[in-house]
């Protein structure tokens, strides 16, 4: 797994630009939000809270609520206006001088480093390995560490143990866990230990429960990091509805909705990735086992198939924007079974065609 010094990709090219202005009428599985969210019960305590938007955002409340979830002290817990803000607290924020970041991943992680005016080095995961991370490839002086469980876009679900391997004195290791929600049993997650020294773990709340409008996710980690962070925010970083939005999503009846929209994931996406394998003689192949609510697949000629299924009315991931990944991959949201038909026979059409 070789280290590599920047190069040019864009990273901030996301899937929302896949269905911006003319994909709009699209089938989306370019975003990785889940369709049929958010539920009625949660635009409810959202609108209630609008009542009281003439006083500035209190997050105490959401606080408590959030370390309660995972067993910690409120010291431990940060809100940020959605995971992304994270990447740019802990950038501007944390002294380091050697970060890498483990690729393909979500690239947010990287540019914030970058706009931070940090050179930083990327480990590069292989296909031959199933996108798995050898922990010998991580270089030993890295001072911080960005890694993604389950990682976007390779739906490739780490080992805890692993992933905690990494920790060494004076080093920051800071594990996206953005889709650990989506995973059964949330196995493998990381988020609520104290034993990891120098952990950063990041969360987010507007995946499973389809508020990327609204911008709500959390940091847990030590609380000198905490404490760090904080004041690289503005006053009131997180709005009065997002703050409403953070409690409810961690109540218990909602832990509970969450774990059966992950089982149910789960059923769609094993639905998806059987549909996918009748492709194997076109040269399709999928990143397997996959555990996020999305795939990674790699098909002969992918910017031109991605470009036949929009006409068809299907909207997918590019995956050339990941480092580490080419123009041949695609990135696929698991959607419900009747939209996985549709686009199926979709992907039939242009690769039989």
């Amino acid at each position: 797994m070789p280290t590599e010094p920047v190069s040019g990709h864009d990273l901030r090219h996301h899937g929302d630009a896949e269905v911006r202005d003319d994909g709009g009428a699209l089938v989306d599985l370019a975003v990785n939000v889940r369709a049929d969210t958010p539920p009625d019960w949660l635009r409810d305590r959202i609108a209630a809270s609008l009542a009281g938007l003439a006083a500035y955002p209190d997050g105490r409340a959401a606080r408590a609520a959030v370390a309660a979830r995972h067993g910690l002290p409120v010291e431990r817990v940060l809100l940020t206006a959605g995971a992304a803000e994270a990447f740019v607290l802990l950038a501007r924020a944390l002294k380091v001088s050697r970060p890498v970041v483990v690729h393909p991943q979500f690239t947010e992680p990287e540019a914030a480093l970058r706009d931070a005016g940090h050179t930083v080095d990327r480990v590069l995961l292989r296909e031959s390995d199933g996108f798995r991370l050898d922990p010998a490839a991580v270089p030993e002086d890295a001072d911080l560490v960005v890694v993604g469980n389950p990682t976007n876009p390779t739906s490739v679900l780490h080992p805890a143990g692993v992933l905690a391997g990494l920790a060494r004195p004076g080093r920051t290791l800071v594990v996206d866990e953005a889709f650990m929600d989506a995973v059964p049993g949330e196995r493998e997650a990381l988020a609520g230990r104290t034993d990891v020294p120098g952990l950063v773990v990041l969360r987010s709340l507007t995946k499973t429960w389809g508020l990327a409008g609204l911008r709500i996710g959390y940091v847990v980690a030590a609380a000198e990091t905490v404490a760090l962070l904080e004041r690289a925010q503005p006053l009131w970083p997180v709005s009065t509805p997002a703050l409403a939005a953070a409690e409810a999503c961690v109540s218990p009846a909602a832990l509970v909705e969450a774990e059966e929209a992950a089982r149910v994931v789960a059923a769609n996406r094993a639905y998806l990735i059987a549909g996918l394998r009748d492709f194997a003689s076109h040269g399709l192949r999928v990143v397997e086992p996959a555990e996020a609510p999305f795939v990674l697949v790699r098909v002969p000629d992918g910017a031109a198939v991605r470009e036949r299924l929009r006409a068809l009315g299907y909207a997918t991931r590019r995956g050339d924007t990941f480092p580490g990944l080419g123009t041949e991959w695609l990135r696929l949201a698991v959607r419900d079974r009747g939209t996985t038909e549709g686009f199926l026979g979709a992907l039939g059409r242009v690769l039989g065609g």
